[in-house]
């Protein structure tokens, strides 16, 4: 199975707190009003996507 692809793990809300250096309760702010960083819901859990996190940050840097 060497050729199987790797995948990069989904952040959890604490893990893009941690990255951001924002508030876990400002996620969950921004999810509620359509803001921030792309999130997808798995069952009761948010998770995202390191890649889509970062390119975000970006896009806040362009933008400034």
């Amino acid at each position: 199975m060497e050729n199987v692809s790797r995948f990069e793990r989904l952040w959890s809300v604490e893990d893009v707190s941690a990255y951001l250096g924002v508030p876990v309760k400002t996620l969950y702010q921004w999810k509620w009003r359509g803001e921030g960083p792309p999130v997808r819901k798995l069952g009761r859990h948010l998770r995202y996507d390191p890649a889509k996190v970062r390119a975000w940050v970006d896009g806040l840097t362009e933008a400034a």
